[in-house]
């Protein structure tokens, strides 16, 4: 499972930014989906996020295809070229 936010699995946003921490329990990836766009106050809002299947946020935008077997912990964030790129401290 991973966690992701309203702006991708209502608004139909794709995912702008990412990350995967370590896993807070068995079912849970460590990813967590965003479009990358959501304020502090949406983010602060619980109910503004969800746990998904993988496959699922896949469906929404496939290019998180290329990036999950990525061990934690990792960043991505949409590039220029539209492709999810490693985010560097």
């Amino acid at each position: 499972a991973c966690i992701a936010s309203d702006r991708i699995t209502v608004d139909g946003m794709r995912v702008g930014y990412c990350y995967r921490e370590h896993p807070d329990n068995d079912v849970d990836s460590g990813w967590r989906f965003l479009a990358g766009d959501e304020s502090p106050e949406y983010m602060d809002d619980a109910s503004k996020h969800a746990f998904y299947d993988i496959n699922t946020i896949a469906n929404y935008d496939r290019s998180i295809v290329l990036i999950i077997s990525e061990p934690a912990p990792c960043q991505f964030e949409r590039g220029a070229d539209d492709r999810l790129l490693p985010v560097r401290d």
